[in-house]
């Protein structure tokens, strides 16, 4: 039951290229951060997985960016679909937060990043999203690959510029800042899990 409750995944669009440059995690007891610079470009990174919630064809690969804040390499969302994930299911926390370096690329409908924790599958997982094109902060919780509001907050997102994204969470308390602003006061879960981590943007046409 624990296992089933316990992820973070990594989630992008479609059509708004994302990239990623790297992951922070941490609890009380542990900090890792993840790259993307000794992985070879052009493929999956070893140990992650993708998929998508909905419908459309995503494609996330390693590539090199020489504007990335750790180089020479990111993690690039360059396919279509719905609501594109990567995760790499092998890291679990109960409370910590997780954090994401992300540049929203091109997009007709989003250009957003964001992370995604609490990951039970495809279709029933938080997000935490930043848009670029709305210039917002959004969190979410999808049930049964629906999609759920739970908060929308005005924030300055500049596209091509690379943002970091982070979410606390500690019991039923969820907490996000971008760029290292507060977006909100801590929020309450829907309900209480725990956790793997995951990164990534919103949906695009």
């Amino acid at each position: 039951m624990e296992n089933e409750r316990s992820r973070i995944l990594k989630k992008a669009l479609a059509l708004i290229i994302p990239t990623l440059a790297s992951v922070a995690i941490m609890t009380t007891t542990h900090a890792e951060t993840v790259s993307f610079d000794r992985e070879a470009p052009g493929a999956l990174p070893a140990g992650w997985r993708s998929g998508i919630t909905g419908r459309g064809s995503p494609k996330w690969s390693v590539e090199a960016d020489t504007s990335a804040p750790s180089r020479p390499n990111v993690l690039k969302q360059s396919g279509s679909g719905t609501f594109p994930w990567c995760v790499r299911p092998d890291v679990s926390l109960a409370d910590g937060y997780v954090e994401v370096k992300f540049k929203p690329l091109t997009g007709r409908e989003d250009q957003a990043g964001g992370v995604v924790w609490r990951w039970k599958d495809g279709d029933n997982y938080y997000v935490a999203r930043a848009n670029a094109l709305e210039n917002n902060v959004s969190l979410y919780y999808t049930v049964n690959a629906r999609r759920n509001t739970i908060k929308y907050v005005d924030a300055p997102v500049p596209g091509n510029v690379w943002h970091a994204l982070r979410v606390e969470f500690s019991g039923k308390k969820i907490r996000v800042i971008l760029d290292g602003k507060p977006t909100s006061r801590p929020m309450t879960a829907i309900s209480r899990a725990r956790a793997r981590w995951a990164c990534g943007p919103k949906r695009t046409a």
